[in-house]
């Protein structure tokens, strides 16, 4: 493979990358069927990764660390910009598999495209600008730190964002002299196997970025649990996270958790009510709500709540529902199984007690494909389960407030604290609540996707470290300190 554009061309069976090459598939591998969600089709095959292929993968990232770790940070930054562009050459391939693969309209893969692009983008330029520090000691001595990699990265990824995701820990790893090996989701694995192909057609070196694919159980578990292992980074939910952290706990060895998400969002008296509703519709649109970061609880004082909740049933009503490639508002949701478990919550919201405003069932006239339709439940109350469970589909849910202290209280009850969210035109009690809201991000008359260079990660259990910004790249460095006798 000598080219970047040569390299789009996947093979009929997706294997492992190992060496910046398709692996050959093991005589006994598990083939597994990719589908597209809308039509349920099947759009690829992929082999199951080996034992002793995810062993060959492993190796082949810490033979080829010490050698990425010893290059000069102006050029491991050079690299990642050449990255950055070629996955811009290529985006129009990219989006295209990553709508097929996940469901999602090309529109919104067209920017999770330009987004990986940027994060490699970034962390190239951040390359030689992060370091150790010196410290002040007595005159005969003198003591420094330095800020050394891991070695080899494991890195295991979700299917709302397959590639934006990836890259989202791998471009800081790399930047800071990491090597990594990644393994996508069994849903999605298609554009994190194709990128891997193109970053070394494009000049990464061959064995710097590794893919395997398979479940979790069991592809997965052999990868955190290998010798050569030194740092862990998965997204995911918070049981898969809790089986991840005891792995890395047992082994010492450090862990990057980024898990699930009951985002609250307070809307007070004061709000600009369209541009809180309007927030409020686009976390059930973007991705169809498949994302941790979702606000999916929005606190609404009472004396609003009427209006509040037809404007954003105003903001739903009439969104399109279809197969990414047509580029509506909504795809569908990634599998059956996740179809059926948020319709599943939304009835029982309604056994519990709940109004469903809009949608809450699937599109009339369809029988193929995983869709929700957009769907907006009000009469909530904090105790229901559909406030307790990160629901991760189209569905939005309002919950009515009297006192502001108790809308705190009530959005801090819950086990995560991914984000959070307060729409106020008093920036005095905008900035209270932010401080009081128990969360890694608080946005305040916004609620949207932030830039690459803003820290992102949890309190409580949503999770351990960060992702994104200079606290990435620190979060993938190990400090050394050193101490110098002077006579």
């Amino acid at each position: 493979m000598n080219s970047p554009e040569a390299a789009t061309v996947l093979p009929e069976v997706l294997t492992a990358v190992v060496g910046g090459k398709w692996t050959a598939a093991a005589a006994d591998a598990t083939i597994h069927d990719v589908h597209d969600p809308a039509t349920e089709q099947v759009i690829a095959r992929f082999a199951q990764t080996t034992v002793d292929q995810v062993d060959e993968a492993v190796r082949n990232a810490h033979d080829a660390w010490r050698g990425w770790a010893a290059t000069a940070p102006v050029e491991r930054g050079r690299v990642l910009a050449r990255l950055a562009d070629t996955v811009r050459a290529h985006a129009d391939t990219l989006a295209t598999l990553e709508s097929a693969d996940t469901g999602k309209p090309i529109s919104q893969a067209r920017g999770d495209i330009a987004v990986t692009a940027r994060y490699l983008e970034y962390y190239a330029g951040a390359c030689d600008k992060f370091g150790g520090e010196t410290i002040p000691q007595a005159a005969d001595t003198f003591a420094y730190t330095v800020r050394e990699s891991y070695g080899v990265v494991a890195h295991i990824t979700p299917w709302n964002a397959p590639l934006s995701q990836m890259m989202r820990g791998v471009a800081p790893c790399l930047a800071a002299g990491n090597t990594v090996v990644v393994k996508p989701s069994e849903l999605t694995p298609l554009t994190t196997s194709l990128v891997a192909i193109l970053m070394v057609a494009a000049g990464l070196p061959a064995g710097v970025c590794n893919i395997v694919l398979g479940d979790g159980p069991t592809v997965g578990s052999v990868l955190v649990g290998h010798e050569l292992v030194r740092h862990i980074a998965f997204t995911g939910s918070v049981a898969s996270g809790q089986s991840v952290g005891r792995v890395a706990a047992e082994r010492i060895v450090g862990a990057h958790l980024e898990l699930g998400g009951k985002s609250p969002t307070i809307v007070c008296a004061d709000a600009d009510l369209g541009r809180a509703a309007q927030a409020g519709a686009l976390a059930v649109i973007r991705n169809s709500g498949q994302s941790c970061f979702a606000t999916t609880r929005l606190f609404v004082h009472r004396t609003v709540h009427d209006e509040f909740v037809e404007r954003v049933a105003a903001e739903m009503h009439g969104l399109s529902v279809g197969r990414g490639a047509d580029d509506p508002d909504l795809g569908p949701l990634v599998s059956a199984a996740q179809r059926d478990r948020v319709i599943g919550i939304v009835e029982q919201a309604r056994a519990d007690g709940a109004e469903i405003i809009v949608g809450g069932h699937g599109p009339t006239g369809r029988d193929t494909g995983f869709f929700v339709m957009p769907t907006l439940v009000a009469s909530v109350t904090n105790d229901m389960a559909i406030a307790r469970q990160e629901v991760f589909g189209p569905v939005q849910s309002v919950i009515a407030f009297d006192d502001l202290d108790e809308a705190i209280a009530q959005a801090n009850d819950t086990p995560y604290g991914l984000s959070a969210g307060v729409f106020t035109s008093d920036i005095g009690r905008a900035h209270r609540v932010a401080r009081e809201l128990q969360a890694g991000q608080v946005q305040i008359n916004r609620y949207a996707g932030a830039g690459v260079e803003i820290p992102f990660g949890g309190y409580k259990a949503s999770g351990i470290g960060r992702e994104k910004g200079i606290e990435a790249l620190l979060g993938y460095t190990q400090v050394k300190s050193v101490i110098v006798a002077l006579d």
